[in-house]
């Protein structure tokens, strides 16, 4: 119910979850080529279950795989169930293919969590 991959398979109600207290985690996509890139939306379960959290993350961008540059710093973003646990975050369009998420911080686990990592364009 944890693994990586439950963050791109389309299902709110599976999520990708990091080992507990070992902050900082990644979770990395990767787009198959190279993409424009403007805005990442990143999702929890919808389920009024999970309370409202605030995770703080920064979203990296590369073209190879190794080297990543910030396409948006580090901060705080509240996943909220009255807003459906949904956070959009946005950045300067830029050519990548790969996208990785990497969590500090999470108010309501002591882990990354997401069910959803969904990219867009501009």
């Amino acid at each position: 119910m944890y693994a990586a991959p439950n963050a791109v398979d389309g299902n709110a109600n599976t999520y990708w979850e990091s080992a507990n207290n070992a902050f900082p985690q990644s979770l990395t996509v990767d787009l198959g080529a190279d993409r424009s890139v403007s805005r990442v939306v990143l999702k929890l379960p919808p389920s009024s279950a999970w309370q409202t959290r605030t995770q703080t993350l920064a979203v990296l961008g590369s073209t190879n795989g190794s080297t990543f540059s910030t396409l948006k710093a580090s901060a705080g973003y509240s996943f909220n169930p009255a807003s459906g646990n949904t956070v959009t975050v946005t950045f300067t369009a830029t050519t990548q293919r790969y996208l990785r998420l990497t969590v500090t911080g999470n108010s309501g686990w002591p882990a990354g969590q997401l069910s959803e990592f969904e990219v867009y364009s501009s």
